[in-house]
């Protein structure tokens, strides 16, 4: 409808064309001002007529054309021209959209493929919050993508190379042993990391310790790789745990050691090309014309440094997938990072590199108290979720003692409501977690929504019978709460879209309180299992399906499961 009415308008006003005239398209706060309104401020510039009367025209036009659009009737109301909808037309449109198995979402991205970088947590350290955050927030990324039909690569770019391993070597040797790490894991690797970094303190010879192990790595010594290698492996059993928890997967583990080798070529590369410059014994790109410090490619002993691990593995990837863009989530602290990256790879000659994209997001803080911090103040993402689904478990038995499968839907509601929780708030912005708003069954919550699509199902089973489709009446579907729930429906490939542009999983999260306060309140003011019209009621518990099908596969695309029953 949009299309017609924008060429229509277009022809009226003479030189914009027609997604300028989209644009500018209103939808009014309420039913009763129309379903969609043009106002007339701009093309009374173009035109220089007074918008009122531009309005009265494009009323005119658009009158001409109102059944073959779909539009019941128009008002000119001053600077607006509101248009009403054909309701039943409306309605019949949205919810046959919704019933293809698209969800009324178009593929745009087929054939192009996305690489998304996101958790890779550094090995032989806890998976903590600050992990959880990219975690989450690139898996959703990766799903909203996948909807639109791209292919994507994920890719957990693991912080498995450089001198903190060094470090932990000499504290292995110095303060460890193999029964030790067998019997704590990746607990007595951070215990003995914290304790190179204090006794460095005292004994900054450590470091030179350090240095010294980390050239044997990046030259092959045998000792000191095997030793690397078994940290990565018991570092790797606790990643998954986690993972396995938030029920996700990757299609790449390659971390920063799988680009150790590439990074000589890569010296050699930016000095043919007259990029690399020595600084103070090390080699770096002079970023300082776009002022930026100096991107360090190798150190003074030549060992390879994170800005030339990360140059490598764009390069490596763009060769391997030939991606249409390169996505990294990380924390908002690492911008200066990707622009020296980035800029390197502009340097090198690359057209591509303005499809690299860097996804910054804020900080967690949590409210009041401390979970489980095994070191200072560290909280792990594992402790947090446990947590909450612990909280939900202990909601459960006071609110729904005899709910069936507990434990599983508390899993779904707890490690849900964290999801949620990080998801509804802009990613750039920081979280202040508090474990009441999080498990909270009302407002902008995931419970809430989890709680709407567990509504709609007890509705749909009562009723107990497949619904006769062929029997829907859409005119018993225009009143003035259903209209409204079904004009909320229509914003969700808007959202999804819009998710993508922007590299913004809460407009989907919003998106889907919107949708569940909706439905509530069609719940409350329209008789569905109690409405005596068998058409009628067909049609209502037809919309009731729609709706936990959009939220069902909203939630999806959050990385969050909805429960059959809470």
């Amino acid at each position: 409808m949009k299309d017609d009415v924008s060429k229509v308008v277009a022809n009226v006003i003479g030189s914009m064309n027609e997604s300028q005239i989209q644009e500018l398209f209103e939808t009014p706060p309420d039913s009763s001002m129309g379903d969609l309104a043009i106002p007339c401020f701009q093309f009374a510039k173009i035109m220089h007529k007074n918008p009122a009367v531009i309005a009265e025209e494009i009323k005119d036009v658009l009158e001409e054309h109102k059944n073959e659009f779909g539009i019941d009737h128009l008002e000119a109301n001053g600077a607006y021209c509101n248009l009403f909808f054909d309701r039943e037309k409306y309605v019949k449109t949205v919810l046959t959209s919704i019933e293809q198995d698209n969800f009324g979402v178009e593929k745009t991205g087929a054939g192009k493929t996305i690489c998304i970088d996101y958790s890779s947590p550094n090995i032989a350290k806890n998976f903590h919050v600050g992990h959880l955050r990219t975690t989450v927030i690139g898996n959703s990324l990766y799903k909203i993508f996948d909807k639109l039909g791209y292919n994507i690569v994920r890719i957990n770019h693991l912080g498995d190379w450089g001198t903190q391993f060094g470090k932990l070597i000499v504290a292995y040797k110095k303060w460890s042993s193999k029964e030790a790490v067998e019997e704590k894991g990746i607990e007595e690797l951070l215990d003995i990391y914290v304790k190179f970094n204090n006794e460095a303190k005292e004994h900054p010879e450590l470091m030179d310790e350090a240095r010294s192990w980390f050239v044997k790595m990046e030259e092959g010594d045998e000792d000191a790789l095997a030793i690397w290698e078994w940290f990565k492996e018991i570092s790797m059993i606790e990643f998954e745990r986690v993972y396995k928890m938030l029920g996700m997967e990757f299609d790449s583990y390659t971390g920063e050691s799988f680009y150790r080798e590439k990074v000589p070529a890569l010296a050699v590369s930016l000095k043919e090309k007259g990029l690399l410059i020595e600084s103070q014994g090390a080699n770096v790109i002079d970023l300082s014309e776009y002022d930026m410090p100096p991107c360090m490619i190798t150190k003074k002993d030549g060992s390879s440094i994170y800005h030339s691990r990360d140059i490598a593995a764009v390069l490596y990837r763009k060769e391997k997938y030939d991606f249409e863009k390169c996505l990294y989530v990380t924390g908002l602290e690492q911008t200066l990072h990707f622009k020296q990256v980035f800029k390197a790879i502009e340097l090198m000659g690359n057209e591509w590199y303005g499809n690299l994209v860097h996804i910054p997001y804020g900080l967690v803080s949590l409210e009041g108290e401390k979970l489980s911090t095994r070191t200072g103040n560290i909280i792990y993402a594992e402790d947090i979720l446990n947590e909450a689904v612990k909280r939900a478990k202990q909601l459960i038995e006071e609110k729904n003692p005899g709910l069936s499968d507990k434990d599983n839907v508390a899993k779904q509601v707890g490690i849900g409501a964290v999801i949620f929780h990080d998801l509804f708030n802009q990613r750039i912005k920081n979280i202040d977690f508090s474990w009441d708003a999080v498990l909270s069954f009302e407002g902008t919550t995931g419970p809430y929504v989890q709680y709407t699509n567990a509504r709609a199902g007890s509705i749909l089973r009562k009723y107990g019978k497949k619904l006769d489709v062929d029997g829907i009446c859409y005119a018993s579907l225009t009143d003035d709460v259903s209209y409204e729930l079904i004009k909320t429906l229509t914003g969700y490939e808007k959202a999804v879209k819009s998710a993508a542009m922007r590299y913004e999983p809460s407009v989907i999260a919003r998106f889907l309180v919107s949708l569940s306060t909706a439905f509530n309140k069609f719940y409350q003011e329209c008789k569905i299992l109690k409405e005596e019209n068998e058409s009628t009621k067909v049609s209502r518990l037809y919309l009731v399906q729609t709706v936990q099908k959009i939220i069902i596969e909203g939630c999806s695309l959050l990385g969050i499961q909805c429960p059959e029953e809470m």
